[in-house]
């Protein structure tokens, strides 16, 4: 049975070598580079099956690696590992279609953890999509599923994977009342331990492609104290 792969891009040597070492006890197969460039070209030699990516980096940084791959590569999990604790840097992350992220300094368990559950949310298959079709529409947006695209007003807004499994689940289920669990199970998977604050942050950048005036929005409505639901 092959190992599942995984790129590591981090610039600290001590912290590379010891993500390697971490993750071959773990049973991965791990190629490891020391930039942003370096990383992108091996990204584009052997696709691995998940990204683990510095964001502060030489050539090219974790943002940058990141919107060039979701440009054509909408599937593969991307992981960002940042200093940074600033809500914003998180925000950026999520735009440009990371999966998760993981602030320093961080435990070797909780690392672990974060990648086990995203590899098993990308091998997961998208709850609901059997019911949907390639292309339906929620107010007057269009959605193509295939394309990984949103169209409103003349206008065309690429999705990121996450973004993608959220529309899918209000579409799948109009009127409804979904709570915040609800909608991270969903589209997260029940492993996924992080902060509803993510939720929100995604509804956030969700209703910026969506909505005519996102500080009013009229398809995705916030259900106060206990998340969200579609208009119907």
């Amino acid at each position: 049975m092959q190992k599942t792969s995984i790129l590591v891009a981090e610039d600290d040597a001590d912290l590379r070598q010891g993500l390697i070492d971490l993750l071959e006890a773990e049973g991965y197969r791990v190629t490891a580079t020391a930039d942003g460039a370096e990383a992108l070209a091996a990204y584009r030699s052997e696709p691995p099956d998940l990204l683990l990516l510095d964001v502060m980096m030489p050539q090219k940084s974790g943002y940058e690696i990141c919107r060039e791959i979701r440009k054509q590569d909408q599937s593969t999990p991307i992981i960002l590992l940042t200093a940074k604790g600033e809500e914003i840097d998180k925000v950026v992350g999520l735009e440009l279609g990371a999966d998760d992220y993981v602030t320093k300094p961080f435990g070797l368990h909780e690392l672990r953890a974060r990648i086990a559950a995203v590899l098993r949310r990308a091998a997961a298959p998208a709850q609901a999509a059997g019911q949907i079709p390639d292309r339906f529409t929620l107010g007057t947006a269009t959605v193509d599923r295939k394309a990984y695209r949103l169209e409103r007003d003349g206008a065309s807004f690429d999705l990121t994977a996450r973004e993608l499994k959220l529309l899918e689940t209000f579409a799948a289920r109009p009127g409804e009342v979904l709570s915040r669990n609800n909608l991270l199970n969903a589209a997260w998977g029940v492993d996924y331990f992080g902060t509803t604050r993510t939720l929100d942050q995604h509804i956030a950048q969700l209703r910026k492609k969506l909505e005519a005036d996102p500080s009013a929005p009229r398809i995705i409505l916030t259900i106060h104290g206990v998340g969200y639901k579609l208009a119907r």
